[in-house]
């Protein structure tokens, strides 16, 4: 692999691995993997997936959380949603090592279609690490940093800024806002690496290498980008500084990404 994230032949290649999940981690990964059997059996579960920095062998103990995907043989059904979310607040509350647990659910008919070809199907592909079942990649094409993925990944961030506006104005004065700032700023620095990943011509998923690849570009902007990457490590409950990420950074990258990159296709 290249130092851009890339194998020998240009694509991007799978970040995660199981042997690169830290030995901290380990219990967590192991029980997630006996739970998620127990609670999906083989007729709704057809694969589970690890992501994030437990499989990237990055998470740091009491910092991180687990994150993971199950794709079901059908749509998941709301009786599906009620055994994640028991699964996500079992293994949180076992285990100190991580703060916080999501399960995403999808179905495989949603994973594989050409709608999602280049956003679940490239997310599940590349940065995805098998866990159960049978690897869904192996019907997915290889992909290289293109216009055309960073629009299908990204190019609907417009849609996410009313609500988050919402949520900030309207929240008390003494609400906690950590949460909606780790959750804005992760998506702000995501979208700004991607607005310049075909042109700097590579992948990564470190936050921090994130914002400096498009302060590269958009040196006039750098100074945000770096204060959204700060805040995804250590989330702060100024309002100031989700004013100025939410009302200014955010409407700018909008509207230079769908300059540059077009609109997302639309979903049902």
């Amino acid at each position: 692999m290249t130092d851009r994230g890339l194998d020998a032949d240009g694509f991007i290649a799978r970040e995660g691995s199981l042997s690169r999940v830290p030995a901290r981690f380990a219990p967590v990964v192991d029980a997630a993997r006996g739970r998620i059997a127990a609670s999906f059996d083989g007729s709704r579960l057809h694969s589970a997936y690890l992501y994030g920095s437990i499989p990237r062998g990055t998470a740091t103990p009491g910092v991180s959380d687990l994150d993971l995907l199950l794709a079901l043989h059908e749509e998941p059904t709301p009786a599906d949603r009620e055994a994640a979310d028991a699964l996500e607040a079992a293994l949180d509350a076992e285990f100190g090592q991580v703060d916080g647990v999501g399960v995403l659910l999808f179905g495989t008919g949603t994973l594989l279609s050409e709608l999602e070809r280049h956003d679940l199907g490239w997310f599940l592909a590349c940065l995805c690490t098998p866990l159960l079942g049978p690897d869904l990649a192996d019907g997915l094409p290889r992909y290289r940093p293109t216009s055309l993925l960073a629009r299908e990944t990204n190019g609907d961030l417009a849609l996410a800024l009313p609500g988050w506006r919402t949520r900030l104005h309207t929240a008390a004065p003494d609400a906690d806002l950590r949460p909606l700032n780790r959750a804005v700023s992760r998506r702000l620095v995501r979208t700004a690496f991607t607005l310049v990943m075909p042109r700097w011509g590579g992948w990564t998923s470190d936050l921090a290498a994130s914002a400096e690849v498009f302060a590269a570009y958009y040196p006039e902007r750098a100074d945000q980008a770096r204060l959204a990457a700060e805040a995804t490590r250590t989330p702060t409950p100024d309002r100031a500084t989700l004013t100025t990420l939410i009302d200014d950074f955010g409407p700018w990258l909008a509207a230079e990404y769908l300059t540059v990159h077009g609109e997302k296709a639309p979903r049902p």
